[in-house]
């Protein structure tokens, strides 16, 4: 298969109980079977993880919602983030995201550090990078920026890498999550080509 082409067909499981629907995303196609179970084994595996997150199953739960965005389905990478948000009261609900990219021809999903190089000295270019990001946007910041870690939250949308992290992490509530977009072509010295950073780059 040419991971320069290969596109994914999903399809969308959905969960129902009192006051809760999940959406769960799922692959059903385009790749070999390894690869499939190997993508749908992970989603799922997150998907629970989030609702074990939010205190599911809870008698406190007024409300809880599963959905999830395609970032990328192209050039044989599938890049998602899983959200679930929930309410129990109180001035409002919480969302929390989970985000996955795969190689799709394997099913091998990645994390940060594996986008890179070894020794590529990746985490103080990214930082120096959404630093300044944070200034030139002037981002109220709760906390002192903490620096990326080598599992930090990401996902892959066209040509960029975005970056996140949770809410209430480094900035108040209102401003939701915190995204920096990278572009491929700022870092593509230190980017792993035969990783989905290379396939999009390419």
């Amino acid at each position: 298969m040419n991971a320069q082409t290969l596109m994914l067909p999903i399809r969308v499981r959905t969960m129902t109980a009192k006051n809760v629907k999940i959406h769960v995303p799922y692959v059903n196609g385009g790749t070999t079977r390894e690869a499939q179970e190997k993508m749908n084994k992970a989603i799922a595996t997150s998907s629970r993880q989030l609702l074990k997150e939010q205190g599911f199953p809870g008698n406190d739960i007024q409300q809880m919602d599963g959905t999830f965005e395609i970032k990328s389905n192209q050039r044989g990478v599938l890049s998602l983030s899983l959200l679930n948000y929930v309410f129990t009261g109180g001035a409002h609900g919480n969302t929390m995201q989970k985000s996955l990219t795969f190689d799709a021809n394997t099913g091998r999903s990645y994390k940060l550090s594996e986008l890179f190089k070894p020794n590529s000295n990746y985490q103080t270019r990214l930082n120096a990078i959404i630093q300044a990001q944070i200034k030139a946007r002037q981002l109220p910041l709760l906390v002192e920026y903490p620096g990326i870690t080598p599992d930090q939250d990401f996902y892959i949308a066209d040509k960029s890498l975005v970056i996140y992290f949770p809410l209430y992490a480094i900035v108040p509530y209102a401003w939701g999550f915190p995204y920096f977009p990278i572009s491929v072509y700022e870092i593509q010295d230190m980017i792993d080509e035969n990783g989905p950073l290379g396939f999009m780059m390419y």
